[in-house]
């Protein structure tokens, strides 16, 4: 028999239905969701599972199924499906002769080949192959087959989630490292997380560092923590205002093509770099969080959180622009965007849906460019193709936004916090709008969000070499 893992019902065999031979089958495609979620609740993180340079190294087609994972297929189509529920599973016996990877369709079968009526168990040949291909695993289980009748609801509401959360990051390093290194400003780096985040990106290749803070205090942290500077050159200054001034003297200069906060507060580098006319543009400065976010089928981009306070019209249309230029940097040729507020209509005692409405109409008349744009839009309506549906809505963003614009920063803090601290997604964060991009995340971040900001910041840089702004 062929077996149908997505029947409303399940059916058994009792040991006298149950005769030499009688068998059942089901296929199933291996997935690299399938591979990641095994790892993550076995705890076997061999790099031959999860690494695929490392994998291929090794002689493999790729990153393979762990050899269990083909055991507990066995067992599924012994618990579900034949003898189905009520079995008990007594003893297995695998042999296994080659691996699986993502993408190999798979047949899963098992056959009767003996019977007890002693003990009532039962011993079937079990087998996992490849479809049209080799066996990939032989082997022998013994289960206590049900002695009654049942047939019982499928278990529903069941869905099982993986977030690779280093997936994100790991892509940002590989596109920023595809470029020559530049020289990027640490300012202030002078607590270990903004520390190890700076040194983790220069390790990595994205730049050169050059480390401004009081030398001191930065050699304190460095040995409390045991990292090692190296050969970084460092700018001896007194404080934290000094850091900010001096790192935004040096990206005027041209002397670094990027700069990162390291654990002073985000005005007083924000002010040293408003106050140097070489760094300024015609743009707004704006601050753009990057999230990968478990539930969500991309990254997204949410903006601004972080800088802008109350921004007007026109400081949003700066806003939506910056956005959608690191969006395009990142490799998402036309993002779309949508603009928040608390309702889909636009409502003349909401500001935010007025400005919402007047953002798309600036993008129709080619003052905001680059981009499909809709608003205004609530947060479900944005995030979900289905509640957008529901309520009637006709958008070419709802349910794929690439970038979510906040109305305000008390809003748009808010919610990137949930996402960070409530949703588990990875975040790191960028100021665009200056001559240099800066990396910047919260004080509280951790060294694995600081080194995506750095990774940001050197995409941003690159792209401001060919276009500057």
């Amino acid at each position: 028999m062929n077996a149908d893992l997505q029947q409303e019902w399940l059916d058994n065999h009792t040991f006298d239905e149950l005769t030499i031979g009688q068998g059942a089958t089901l296929r199933r495609t291996v997935t690299e969701a399938d591979i990641n979620g095994f790892a993550a609740v076995s705890g076997d993180l061999n790099p031959t599972h999860l690494d695929e340079v490392y994998a291929r190294a090794e002689g493999l087609r790729g990153r393979t199924a762990h050899g269990m994972w083909s055991g507990a297929l066995i067992s599924t189509l012994l618990g579900t499906v034949f003898p189905g529920p009520g079995t008990v599973y007594i003893e297995q016996r695998m042999r296994f002769i080659g691996p699986a990877c993502a993408g190999d369709q798979l047949e899963i079968s098992v056959r009767v080949t003996a019977r007890d009526p002693a003990t009532q168990h039962v011993t079937l040949e079990c087998r996992v192959k490849r479809v049209d291909g080799p066996d990939l695993m032989i082997g022998e289980a013994v289960v206590r087959a049900p002695a009654h009748k049942q047939r019982v609801a499928r278990a529903s509401g069941l869905r099982w989630h993986v977030f690779d959360a280093a997936a994100g990051v790991q892509r940002l390093l590989q596109q920023a490292a595809q470029h020559e290194r530049l020289r990027c400003a640490i300012v202030h780096p002078c607590d270990t997380e903004s520390l190890r985040g700076a040194l983790d990106a220069a390790r990595h290749g994205l730049f050169t560092p050059v480390i401004v803070a009081p030398r001191e205090r930065l050699l304190a942290v460095a040995e409390e923590a045991g990292l090692d500077l190296g050969s970084a050159q460092i700018e001896d200054v007194p404080h934290s205002h000094a850091a900010a001034e001096r790192a935004a003297a040096l990206a005027a200069a041209g002397e670094v093509q990027a700069l990162m906060k390291g654990s002073l507060h985000t005005d007083e580098l924000m002010k040293a770099v408003l106050s140097r006319p070489e760094l300024r543009t015609k743009r707004r400065l704006s601050h753009v969080f990057r999230f990968d976010v478990p539930m969500y089928h991309k990254p997204l981009l949410v903006t601004d959180a972080a800088l802008n306070i109350s921004p007007t019209l026109d400081e949003k249309m700066h806003i939506v622009q910056n956005a959608i230029d690191l969006a395009i940097v990142l490799g998402c040729k036309q993002p779309k965007v949508a603009v928040l507020a608390a309702v889909e209509s636009v409502n003349s005692k909401m500001s935010c849906t007025l400005d919402a409405a007047a953002l798309c109409k600036m993008a129709d008349r080619g003052q905001i460019t680059g981009c499909i744009i809709d608003g205004p839009l609530a947060f479900d309506n944005a995030i979900s193709a289905e509640a957008a549906a529901i309520k009637g809505i006709v958008s070419p963003v709802a349910g794929h936004p690439d970038i979510l614009v906040v109305p305000d920063l008390v809003s748009g803090n808010i919610l990137a916090k949930q996402m960070e601290y409530l949703a588990g997604a990875m975040v790191s964060g960028v100021v665009l709008g200056a001559r240099v991009p800066i990396a910047l995340t919260s004080r509280a971040d951790g060294a694995t969000a600081r080194l995506a900001s750095a990774a940001l910041a050197v995409l941003l840089a690159h792209s401001y070499r060919s276009k500057p702004l």
